[in-house]
């Protein structure tokens, strides 16, 4: 039911998220979704990989500085004004989001919202509730 990102902490420095994408590339792994969040001295990236224990293994060997946490996921339909009201349904159930990233889906015309919340069992519940569709693993 819930995601698992992996969140590499970065120097903020130039060629960092390039050095990140080659290890993941040249350990064949495919990145499907990727925030990346700053500040002055170093970055947190946040990614969805179609392979997250070949990733953080590559990564590590490579000397990034990695973990991997798990994150709640819905779809809304590809149009205006979607996430915004599933975004009215979790703050009208009290539920703070501590970041969002998201990411099209073509093939289905949805977009896939990816959230960080401090309680994922109550969220997705919230969501059920509501009838919003929760967004597998194996599906993104």
């Amino acid at each position: 039911m819930f995601i698992h990102q992996i969140a590499v902490f970065l120097e903020n420095r130039e060629g960092r998220v390039r050095d990140f994408s080659k290890v993941l590339a040249d350990a064949g792994v495919n990145i499907l979704a990727m925030l990346v969040a700053d500040t002055q001295e170093f970055g947190i990236l946040r990614a969805i990989t179609d392979n997250n224990a070949a990733a953080v293994a590559a990564l590590k060997t490579a000397g990034f500085n990695c973990a991997e946490t798990e994150i709640l996921g819905f779809e809304v339909a590809d149009k205006p004004g979607e996430m915004y009201k599933v975004l009215e349904i979790l703050d009208g159930a009290g539920i703070n989001i501590n970041y969002l990233y998201s990411f099209t889906r073509s093939s289905k015309k949805c977009a896939v919202i990816l959230i960080k919340v401090d309680d994922n069992k109550k969220a997705a519940e919230v969501l059920r509730k509501h009838g919003i569709t929760l967004a597998e693993e194996d599906i993104l």
